[in-house]
C-alpha cells in the first residue's frame, strides 16, 4: 500500500519548515511576475517565448536548492535520441514538471484543459502551446493528443506525457495509458521512459520538502517500428516501475 505521509523516521526540523516557507513565497512571487511578463513575449516566435517563460522553472529549481537544500542528478542522459521524442514520465510531485523543462527543450505537455484557467500559472502555460484535453472526452481526447502531438513533434518540440494520469505517492502505481505510445506509433518517434524518486523529498499534498538529491534516470528509447502501442506501453511501464524500485533501493543522498 502506498504511504502518503513523510518517510519513516523523518521529522522535519525548524530549518526545513522555514526553508519550505521561503521556497513557497518565492514560487508565488515568481509565478505572478512571469505570468504578468509572459504576454509581452506573445509577438515573438514560439522558441523565444519558450526560452523566456521557462526561466521560471530554472529559477524555481535553483531557489529550491537554496531554500530547501533539495537538488537533483540526471543519469542516463546518453540515452536521449537526437530528435524530439515522446517522453513517458512517472508523476509524483510538482518537481518533475520543473526539472523536465531543463532536460527536454523545447517541450510541450499533455495536460488537463482546466489548468489553463488557473490564474497566473495557466496564463503563462497557454503561451507554450500545451496539448490541453478534457479527460472526460474519451476517444476525442486521444485523437487530440495524436493530432496535436504530431504537429508539435514535427515542429521540433518534445511531447511529455504522464501516463499514469495523476500524481502518485511513492509505492503507488497505476497502469500506463496508451496515448503516448499511440502518438509514437503514428509518428514513428521513439518513446523515452523516465523514472525518478521525487516523491521521497517533495511529496504530493505536503508542504515541507525534505533536503537531499533526487535521482532522475533516462531509460533506453523504445523504437515504435516493430511494436504495437500496447507493447510499447507495456515495455515503458515495466522499465519505469523496475527503475523506480531500483532507485529507492539505493542509499538516499
Amino acid at each position: 500500500m502506498a504511504a502518503d505521509g513523510p518517510p519513516a523516521g523523518w521529522r522535519p526540523t525548524l530549518r526545513e519548515a522555514a526553508g519550505s516557507a521561503a521556497f513557497f513565497a518565492g514560487l508565488v512571487v515568481s509565478t505572478v511576475a512571469f505570468a504578468l511578463a509572459a504576454p509581452l513575449s506573445a509577438p515573438f516566435p514560439y522558441r523565444a517565448r519558450y526560452r523566456f517563460i521557462t526561466r521560471w522553472s530554472r529559477f524555481n529549481l535553483w531557489w529550491l536548492g537554496v531554500t530547501c537544500r533539495l537538488h537533483h542528478v540526471v543519469e542516463g542522459a546518453g540515452n536521449l535520441p537526437h530528435e524530439p521524442a515522446v517522453v513517458l514520465c512517472r508523476h509524483e510531485s510538482m518537481w518533475e514538471t520543473l526539472a523536465l523543462q531543463t532536460l527536454f527543450a523545447p517541450q510541450t505537455w499533455l495536460l488537463k484543459k482546466s489548468l489553463l484557467r488557473v490564474p497566473f500559472f495557466g496564463w503563462g502555460l497557454a503561451l507554450l502551446r500545451p496539448i490541453a484535453i478534457d479527460r472526460a472526452a474519451g476517444v476525442e481526447a486521444m485523437r487530440s493528443l495524436v493530432r496535436e502531438g504530431a504537429r508539435c513533434l514535427e515542429d521540433g518540440a518534445w511531447v511529455v506525457v504522464f501516463p499514469e494520469g495523476t500524481r502518485l505517492a511513492p509505492g503507488e502505481y497505476r497502469g500506463f495509458r496508451r496515448g503516448g505510445a499511440l502518438l509514437a506509433k503514428r509518428t514513428g518517434r521513439a518513446v523515452v521512459p523516465i523514472a525518478h524518486n521525487s516523491g521521497d523529498y517533495w511529496r504530493r499534498r505536503r508542504f515541507i520538502k525534505r533536503p537531499g538529491t533526487i535521482r532522475l534516470v533516462v531509460g533506453p528509447p523504445i523504437a515504435p517500428r516493430d511494436a504495437s502501442p500496447s507493447e510499447i506501453t507495456r515495455r515503458a511501464e515495466g522499465w519505469v516501475r523496475d527503475e523506480v524500485e531500483s532507485i529507492r533501493a539505493r542509499p538516499m543522498r
